[in-house]
């Protein structure tokens, strides 16, 4: 991975704030010429600095109306017992974002449910059928004080 100059810094920030800019756009606030930031826009994406242009559709709009965050905490912290916990959340649809994270907890998930019966199925089925865990703490989010998907360049 190559070290980023100030040009890259700009471009990234405002791709994170829009990544919907026009070439043409982006050359004239970073002052490069087009081509320059279309070469650049490239090599950050097969260097994978950019990771994936999305679109960030509202939950309301997907039909979510509740989004948990949960604490787990497992039985057994073998490797093969954490890389099992792994998979499942991987393909679990309502699992938004899963952190294996140090301290008192092994995971911490970000679940989206259409509502709280929605909320207790997953629940059953994904954690307390889960015969390696041993225990679950669930936080309701009231409001969304600060949802930030960009890193600070």
């Amino acid at each position: 991975m190559h070290e980023l100059d100030e040009y890259d810094k700009k471009l990234l920030r405002l791709l994170q704030q829009n990544n919907r800019l026009t070439t043409e756009e982006l050359s004239k606030k970073i002052n490069l010429s087009q081509s320059a930031v279309q070469r650049r826009m490239t090599k950050l994406r097969d260097e994978k600095i950019i990771e994936a242009d999305v679109s960030i559709v509202s939950p309301l709009a997907a039909g979510i109306g509740i989004t948990c965050v949960v604490d787990i905490i497992l039985h057994e912290g073998s490797s093969k017992a954490i890389d099992k916990f792994k998979t499942a959340m991987q393909q679990c649809t309502e699992v938004a974002q899963c952190y294996y994270v140090t301290g008192t907890y092994d995971f911490v998930l970000i679940v989206n449910t259409r509502d709280m019966r929605h909320f207790e199925e997953f629940s059953k089925k994904q954690l307390m059928d889960n015969a390696n865990l041993k225990h679950f703490y669930t936080h309701v989010v009231m409001d969304n004080v600060k949802v930030g998907y960009g890193i600070a360049i």
